[in-house]
């Protein structure tokens, strides 16, 4: 960014934390705190805007910052970049008939691997799916119908996922340009799709960090 603070243009960093109401406004104020302080300027000196698809653009002394939002009953998550369009989405883990979804919303391939999974494992790997198109939707700023429903995952390059770990966004097999991964979050409670579009060069690395509810409020 000419020699400016900022991100790391090899870099996607994610933010996630629970919360106790109001994930989409504590998502934005996240957002913009954030990337004020990685730019170290005053938050005033940026704002948010939309493109006509509803895709977050970041404006002021942050423009040229890719950024992403996604929040679920309880929790949310937030991404930044200097380099590609980012997406990014959380989903609580829960017990879900993962087979059947699968077999409903995935491509034949997807839904077979989920199938193929022990029964305790299929709604981890379905929402471990979900996430990453729901991601890849963002990224191309398209929406998970117009985008990533339509885009076949990579295969995991690790099974089963372990919590913690950082997701490794990996090529999508039918578009080159697109990469993407998930990962189980520290304590398992939660699964953060990421995505990454037109970086340019291999895939950035990703840093998923927690942060307290308190650091979003305001």
């Amino acid at each position: 960014m000419d020699g400016r603070p900022g991100p790391a243009p090899d870099t996607v960093t994610v933010l996630w934390c629970t919360t106790d109401g109001d994930e989409r406004g504590r998502a934005r104020a996240l957002l913009v705190r954030q990337v004020a302080a990685v730019l170290e300027v005053d938050p005033s000196a940026i704002w948010m805007e939309h493109e006509p698809g509803g895709r977050p653009v970041m404006a002021g002394a942050a423009e040229g910052v890719r950024v992403s939002m996604s929040h679920t009953r309880g929790a949310l998550a937030v991404a930044f970049s200097a380099g590609g369009h980012v997406g990014v989405d959380v989903e609580a883990l829960r017990v879900l008939p993962g087979q059947a979804l699968a077999r409903r919303w995935l491509d034949k391939a997807e839904a077979a691997w989920v199938a193929a999974l022990p029964e305790s494992e299929r709604s981890v790997g379905f929402l471990w799916l979900w996430t990453q198109k729901e991601a890849v939707g963002k990224a191309l700023g398209l929406g998970l119908r117009a985008g990533g429903m339509s885009r076949r995952m990579p295969s995991p390059g690790r099974w089963p996922l372990i919590a913690g770990a950082s997701p490794v966004p990996l090529e999508l097999p039918d578009d080159p340009g697109t990469a993407a991964d998930a990962a189980l979050v520290v304590g398992g409670s939660h699964v953060v799709g990421v995505a990454v579009r037109g970086a340019g060069g291999p895939a950035p690395r990703v840093e998923v960090r927690r942060v307290t509810t308190s650091r979003t409020s305001g």
